[in-house]
């Protein structure tokens, strides 16, 4: 699904990857994680192709990306902040996400999951953020494809909202896709992920289970064992 060989990636004078061997089978939910700095974002966003890497190769669904674009196709990605053009109506959002993508879509189910329909005649510059999260989801999820990234998912949603997302992504995860997470909220991660990748400078310094996790920290909880390896990494 997806491999990656090397990859090393510099802003300026800042190494943001230096050397990342990482390789995702399909199917199955796979938490990145690291504090910030640590370059999760700028992994996803070399997944994604908006990012060049100065070194190193990506293959996403056994296909090199350099100088390709029609993999993004395959991709069903949640960025961690929905810059959306504050004049339009939710309606012609989705309508113009539909006419961009060119799959077959399933937003009415999830208009109705999210309980958006009051809010589909309103501009989105007058959303809440929390309803704009709702939205975010929405255009996401209503394509199929094998592969997700979901940065930060949670922000901004209400209890009833996040109950609704966590099942949601259980359903794509049955469906057997491969799904990238990256979080803040440990609980949130513990009771999603199949897998941790853990981050920091750059580098991976984890990748297995929550019980790997723990055995590897002798830590009993999972909040207790990401913070023992931050710190076992930081005197490293």
């Amino acid at each position: 699904m997806i491999n990656i060989q090397n990859l090393h990636k510099k802003f300026g004078k800042n190494q943001v990857l230096s050397g990342v061997d990482l390789s995702i089978e399909d199917g199955g939910i796979f938490a990145v994680l690291g504090p910030n700095g640590s370059g999760k974002t700028t992994l996803i966003k070399s997944i994604l192709g908006m990012v060049i890497p100065n070194k190193g190769n990506i293959s996403v669904l056994d296909a090199n990306i350099r100088n390709s674009w029609r993999y993004r196709q395959e991709i069903d990605y949640l960025p961690q902040i929905a810059n959306f053009p504050g004049n339009l109506k939710v309606k012609e959002l989705i309508r113009m996400i539909k006419d961009l993508r060119q799959k077959p879509s399933d937003e009415e189910k999830l208009i109705e999951v999210f309980t958006l329909e009051p809010f589909l005649d309103k501009k989105l510059s007058t959303l809440s953020g929390g309803t704009k999260q709702k939205v975010n989801i929405v255009l996401t999820f209503m394509f199929d494809s094998p592969l997700m990234i979901l940065d930060e998912p949670t922000t901004g949603l209400d209890p009833l909202s996040l109950i609704r997302l966590k099942e949601l992504i259980k359903e794509e995860k049955q469906k057997g896709k491969t799904i990238l997470i990256t979080s803040h909220i440990m609980q949130f991660v513990e009771e999603m992920a199949d897998e941790i990748v853990y981050l920091l400078e750059g580098k991976i310094y984890f990748r297995g289970s929550m019980k790997d996790l723990k055995t590897k920290t002798g830590q009993a909880d999972f909040e207790h064992a990401i913070a023992a390896i931050s710190t076992q990494t930081a005197d490293a």
